[in-house]
């Protein structure tokens, strides 16, 4: 799925000190992000979709949540080649962005994907509810770990890693919830790098992150993701091989910044 790529700009870290208990620096309400989608099948790269991620406050119970919501979407000219239609989002806490609600609604080809998860921490449980295609509803359970997390809050909550406290090709576990199943994953810390993009030259932090088999992309450690090297550490760069070619994800813009970016060489 084009929105699990990003998931990729997601797979960056649970340490042995866990994710869930360091506190949110990096993000804010109002921060929003753009990419581009381009697709290389042969020796030909088009510019097949667009993927972005926002964040909101809301308010539920007189307390204030954080709502991110994930969305990506092939452009209608390539729909004939594989269609793309994706919505995350996760609803969790200001202070650890740990996740309380997860809704993942996709439609990637011919596979068509809705489903609600609720975590509970004090049963260390994730409950899901999936519509299936007779329009039915499966109810379902899960164990988790203390520090679980969904696609789109690993995403932000990766984010605050402190990458200077690892050596170069460190390899950090991280725990997964996706589909009503715990994944125990990792990332390749492959040290720092600067690339160019279209929005400038920047100082970056460099790691291959292990993916799940999904209907898009193989499983194992190939893709290879950039993120600036300051205090937002924004996903710039993307790039890996899937069932049938490559995909690249370039950050196109950015606004609603909690920090400055300091990575950016002038």
């Amino acid at each position: 799925m084009i929105l699990l790529l990003l998931l990729l700009i997601t797979l960056t870290s649970f340490s042995q000190t866990p994710i869930c208990s360091t506190k949110n620096t990096v993000v804010k309400s109002g921060e929003k992000l753009q990419y581009e989608i381009s697709y290389n099948w042969g020796l030909i790269w088009v510019n097949a979709g667009e993927a972005s991620f926002e964040t909101t406050l809301i308010q539920q119970n007189n307390k204030p949540y954080y709502k991110f919501t994930g969305l990506g979407a092939t452009y209608t000219k390539y729909d004939w080649m594989y269609k793309v239609r994706d919505r995350f989002e996760t609803i969790c806490d200001t202070t650890y962005l740990k996740p309380l609600r997860y809704i993942r609604d996709t439609h990637e080809g011919a596979t068509v994907n809705y489903s609600d998860n609720i975590f509970n921490y004090s049963s260390l449980k994730a409950y899901s509810f999936t519509r299936l295609k007779n329009k039915t509803v499966k109810a379902d359970s899960v164990k988790i770990a203390p520090c679980t997390f969904d696609v789109l809050s690993m995403i932000y909550s990766a984010r605050n890693i402190d990458f200077n406290s690892y050596p170069k090709n460190t390899r950090i576990p991280i725990s997964l919830y996706l589909d009503n199943a715990v994944y125990s994953l990792y990332i390749d810390y492959l040290g720092k790098e600067t690339i160019t993009t279209e929005l400038g030259t920047f100082n970056c932090i460099k790691f291959h992150p292990m993916l799940v088999e999904g209907t898009i992309f193989k499983a194992g450690d190939d893709m290879t993701v950039w993120v600036t090297d300051d205090k937002n550490k924004l996903p710039l760069y993307v790039e890996t091989p899937i069932l049938v070619g490559t995909i690249k994800a370039k950050l196109k813009s950015y606004q609603g910044l909690k920090n400055p970016i300091s990575a950016k060489i002038k």
